[in-house]
């Protein structure tokens, strides 16, 4: 299972609904909604550890 790097979501890359590359690595996506928000800012949800995004559920 992979994680959703924007709500957090476990998602199966196999059935993702949506999925984007960025640094060289692939990330999944629960939904386009998600995928979207994650394009906009990929620096926001990937190496940093920050909680910004924590409270998406």
């Amino acid at each position: 299972m992979a994680k959703d790097p924007v709500c957090g979501m476990d998602v199966d890359p196999k059935t993702a609904a949506c999925k984007s590359e960025f640094n060289g690595q692939t990330y999944y996506f629960c939904s386009k909604g998600c995928k979207a928000t994650f394009d906009k800012n990929p620096e926001k949800f990937v190496g940093t550890k920050s909680s910004e995004h924590s409270g998406h559920h």
